[in-house]
């Protein structure tokens, strides 16, 4: 084996271990958000004080979810301006943010039942991730439609907050749960796309975090569409 060989076999070998640190990365934050968001749930839920302070006032509940959508927005418009430091403190924050306002289902269904449809979601989004990541198919067409799809349903869900349809809310809790999950083989394949082009610096490491907040917004939405579809309520 000459030395050109040896080189770029090695280079190779260096490329692949960037990659797979990427996606590790994004999948690592993913996971670490769910758990931030978790604890969040937790300690509100049995905290009689944050209890009161949250629910006791609807501005204040309002307010939090205002202030995820800002976070959210504001996180990914300016991605390329705020420092990696920023970005992570940002990302984290709306984990909080998102367990806090999140903790409001425990009124609403029965702990067992939430427990059955967070597992059911980490398995039907395991298969769609790994799905979109080995698939021969290219998923950019699918991905523009469904992106369409998203923008439907949220005005569809803000006329149906006037209309306070139930069955008009379980048609849109199903196709959310098929265009989420559609979504999740589309973002899975354009992150390994993108991981085989990762550099180890500050970008792409903003790149990883934007990664797995699109990875965690799939993964709350079906959750919270197969919740009020299959949800036990008390």
């Amino acid at each position: 084996m000459n030395e050109t060989t040896l080189h770029d076999l090695s280079l190779q070998q260096a490329n692949e271990k960037i990659t797979q640190r990427f996606l590790a990365a994004v999948y690592g934050w993913m996971v670490a958000a769910l758990a931030i968001s978790g604890f969040s749930a937790f300690l509100v839920i049995n905290s009689e004080a944050a209890l009161l302070f949250i629910f006791g006032n609807k501005l204040v509940f309002f307010g939090l979810i205002i202030a995820e959508v800002l976070l959210v927005a504001g996180l990914s418009a300016g991605i390329r301006k705020i420092s990696f430091t920023t970005a992570a403190l940002a990302f984290i924050g709306y984990s909080i943010l998102n367990g806090i306002t999140l903790s409001a289902i425990f009124f609403i269904y029965t702990g067992g039942s939430i427990t059955r449809i967070f597992l059911t979601t980490a398995l039907m989004f395991s298969v769609m991730s790994i799905y979109g990541m080995t698939t021969n198919t290219d998923l950019n067409s699918a991905g523009r439609y469904l992106m369409m799809a998203v923008i439907g349903l949220v005005i569809a869900s803000l006329v149906n907050m006037f209309l306070r349809s139930s069955s008009f809310d379980w048609l849109l809790s199903f196709i959310t749960v098929g265009v989420f999950t559609g979504l999740t083989a589309y973002d899975s394949q354009k992150i390994l796309q993108i991981s085989q082009h990762a550099r180890q610096d500050d970008t792409y490491r903003k790149v990883a975090l934007i990664g797995a907040l699109k990875l965690y917004l799939d993964f709350i939405n079906i959750f919270l569409a197969l919740l009020r579809l299959f949800g036990k309520k008390r």
